[in-house]
C-alpha cells in the first residue's frame, strides 16, 4: 500500500488529527507540507495559507489521497510518527530487537522479521496504543523496505485489528429463540 492509499483508507478523524497535531506542535513542518502540496499542485502557497485552518486541513488531507502527492504524503506520515508517536515506534523496535535512536529511527532494518516476535510486538502495541495509530504505523513501517516484509504483509492482510479506517465490528450471530426454532423442527418432521 502506497502512502496516498493509506490516506485514502484512514478514518477522517485520524487524518484530521495528524494535520491538527502538526499545526499545533510542529508548525514549521505543517507549513513545509502545505508548501510542498501547493507546489505539487502548481499553486502558490499563499492561496492555501489564506484559507481558514479547517479548509486548509481538508484541502491538504484530500490532496494527500492523490497519487501525485504520494511522496509528500509518505514524508508527512513519517514525520508525524517520528514527532508525535515516538514511544510507540521505540516500543515496537525494542520488541523486535531492532536498534534505534532516541526518536525511534532505525538505520539498519533486517531483511526478515521473525513471525513470533512480530506477532508479539504487534499484540503489545495494540494493548498500549489506539488501534488505528498502530495500523497506520505498521503500514508506514512496511514502506521502509522496498517490497516490504512478507511476514508483516501477511499480518496486515489477515489481522482485522490492523485495518485502516474505522473498526468494522464483526457481525453478531443471530440468536434463535426456542419458540421460533420449534415450529421449523416440527414442520421438518411431518
Amino acid at each position: 500500500m502506497k502512502a496516498y492509499q493509506i490516506f485514502q483508507s484512514l478514518s477522517p478523524e485520524l487524518g484530521t488529527t495528524i494535520f491538527e497535531d502538526l499545526r499545533e506542535n510542529h508548525r514549521d513542518v505543517y507549513k513545509s507540507i502545505l508548501v510542498s502540496i501547493a507546489q505539487e499542485k502548481r499553486l502558490r502557497p499563499v492561496f492555501v495559507q489564506r484559507k481558514p485552518v479547517v479548509q486548509q486541513i481538508k484541502w491538504m488531507g484530500d490532496s494527500c489521497k492523490l497519487r501525485p502527492c504520494n511522496s509528500v504524503a509518505e514524508h508527512l506520515l513519517q514525520i508525524w510518527l517520528l514527532k508525535s508517536q515516538q514511544e510507540m515506534l521505540k516500543s515496537f523496535l525494542d520488541d523486535l530487537g531492532i536498534e534505534h535512536d532516541d526518536e525511534g529511527t532505525a538505520e539498519d532494518l533486517p531483511d526478515e522479521l521473525e513471525p513470533k516476535k512480530l506477532k508479539s510486538a504487534v499484540d503489545g502495541l495494540l494493548k498500549k496504543y489506539p488501534r488505528e495509530n498502530v495500523a497506520l504505523y505498521l503500514h508506514v513501517f512496511q514502506l521502509q523496505q522496498s517490497g516490504g516484509w512478507s511476514e508483516l504483509s501477511d499480518l496486515l492482510e489477515t489481522d482485522d485489528r490492523l485495518a485502516l479506517g474505522e473498526a468494522k465490528p464483526k457481525p453478531e450471530p443471530e440468536e434463535v429463540k426456542p419458540e421460533e426454532a420449534a415450529p421449523a423442527t416440527e414442520a421438518a418432521a411431518e
